[in-house]
Order: structure tokens, then sequence, then C-alpha cells
């Protein structure tokens, strides 16, 4: 402990030498496209994965002055192509548990919520159904209040763990709380998602979810492009009006810069056609938020969360 001080307080000291003695996998320079569903990114400067909640919060009480990025499953973030400064840390495999108590799913941060649906279909809970056909980890779910067919999170959620700025955890109850708006969580941004509970309605015909599940996943394969690299809905919805339709209104479906296009079947979703960068998507997003707002007065607002800097 006494060279890790020495070493924390040295001004030449490489980032990943300043960090505390911790348990789990640290990395400098990993590659971040392959861990993001765009496929696109450069590398993260120092990037960790904690063993427990203790490494977690070993890490974030003894944090060098360093910016700190937390990336969950990669489904809705866009990571450009000079990577991510400072430290990343992503929760792993000790972070995913998901298990039922009566009618309650308890889950990790780092559960995928296609696995919570799977789960409350086999407990005979309903009301996660609208989970099924989402992409993506508890805690990014959370942060952005992912939903779809006009349900959200924070219709579900009971209680939220968080480890905050200080390394310390607490509970917090959200229904006791105004944190949450359509596609928004007003949290900190520096607290960290470690585990949530999510309410259910008890059913005695599972048939009731399973049949849900199917149609919400018809809808999704009707209008949503399958099988390709892309990042799910690109822009909010701004109240009271559909983004794609904004997008198709000002004549941009099919939209191409370098790898980058925009789907024919829904315009509100970019694709890496397979040799994109993660500039070319930015600048395809940047380009159709300006044509929108000229043509129709309205300024679409990002979905998918921008991290890291352009390659200099």
């Amino acid at each position: 402990m006494k060279e890790w001080i020495s070493r924390f307080f040295h001004p030449k000291a490489r980032l990943v030498d300043r960090l505390p003695p911790l348990s789990g996998r640290v990395v400098e320079n990993e590659p971040m496209g392959r861990k993001t569903w765009f496929g696109v990114g450069g590398p993260a400067s120092v990037y960790i994965e904690p063993a427990d909640v203790s490494d977690l919060s070993m890490l974030i009480r003894f944090l060098p002055d360093e910016p700190l990025t937390v990336l969950g499953a990669g489904s809705n973030v866009l990571i450009r192509d000079g990577g991510i400064p400072g430290i990343t840390v992503h929760l792993g495999k000790p972070f995913a548990s998901v298990h039922v108590d009566g009618d309650k799913i308890i889950c990790g941060a780092a559960a995928s919520v296609m696995e919570v649906a799977r789960v409350a279909e086999r407990a005979k809970l309903s009301g996660f159904e609208f989970l099924s056909g989402i992409p993506g980890s508890v805690g990014g779910a959370i942060r952005m209040n992912a939903g779809a067919f006009k349900q959200s999170m924070s219709d579900r959620l009971v209680s939220i763990l968080v480890m905050m700025a200080n390394g310390e955890v607490t509970e917090i109850d959200p229904r006791e709380m105004d944190i949450f708006e359509y596609r928004q969580c007003y949290l900190p941004n520096d607290w960290i998602f470690l585990e949530a509970v999510m309410q259910g309605v008890p059913v005695d015909d599972v048939d009731q979810i399973r049949n849900r599940m199917a149609e919400y996943r018809r809808k999704r394969e009707e209008s949503q492009p399958q099988g390709v690299r892309t990042a799910g809905s690109t822009f909010k919805n701004p109240d009271g009006l559909m983004a794609w339709k904004l997008i198709e209104n000002a004549g941009l479906r099919g939209a191409r810069v370098g790898g980058a296009v925009v789907s024919d079947k829904h315009a509100n979703f970019l694709i890496n056609t397979g040799n994109a960068t993660a500039k070319d998507i930015e600048t395809l997003g940047e380009k159709i938020r300006e044509k929108v707002r000229q043509t129709q007065g309205v300024t679409l607002e990002w979905e998918v969360r921008k991290l890291g800097v352009d390659k200099g």
C-alpha cells in the first residue's frame, strides 16, 4: 500500500500505476470497437472490470484525477475514433445476477434486460414483456430510462442500489423521487448503478406473457432493421412527434456519409455498413439534425450516448 501511495502522488507515474491495488481486470489501451453494437471507436486508455463491489469502491474512493466513464453493454453508445481518455469501468459477470423474490425481480446492473424479461416469463411475472427486445444492460437502461411500446424502466423500478461519487453505497426508492422523464434519468452522472429491484404482476397463464412478447417481437421485425450494426433509435422523439417521420420528411432516408447510412426500413436507425468510422456516424447524425432543423424547425436530441474524443 505504501508503494502505491508513492506512485499515486508521483507526477510522472503512468495512470495505470496510480490506480489503487485492484483484484479485477485492468488493461491499458483496450480496443473498444468490438464492445459496442456500432462496432466502431478507439481504445480506452485504461479499462477496468472490477471483481466485486468492494473492488469498485476501492477504485472510486482512490480515483486519480482523471475522467471516469462507465460503459454498459455498448448497445446505445457511440465511441469516437480517438477512444476514451482516463478510466473506463465496465461491470461484468459479478454484477450480472438475476433472481426472483416473490413478485419482484432483483437484477445486477450488468444483467441483460432481455434476460430479465426471460426470467420474468419463467416466473409468470407480467410487466416486463417490453424489455424482451431491448438490447443492453440493466444499468444502462436505468441511466437512459429505456423503454418501448409506451412503457419504460421507471414503470417497474421499486429500488435502485447505487455507488455514489465517494465510493459509498446507498439505496434509492425511485417512487419517492422525481428522477425520471422520457429517456432521461436525473441521478448524478458520476453515480454507478449496482442493482435494481423491479416489480412484476403475477399471472396464472404464462401464455399471456408469451403472446405479448411474440407480438412485440413481430412489430420490431416488421419496422426495424435486423442483423445490422446499429445502436437502435438514434434520436429521442420530440414531444408529440416521431423522430423517424421528421427524418423521412427531410428526405434523408438512405442518406450516407462514408460507411454510415440511414436505414431504409426505419429512418431513426443509423447503420454501420461495415467500414464506417465513428466520425462517419456522428457526421451523418449531425447532418440529420441540421436538415430537420432547417426544414421543420425541430431540433432533434441524440438518444445515443457519445463517448470519447475525435482521432487527432
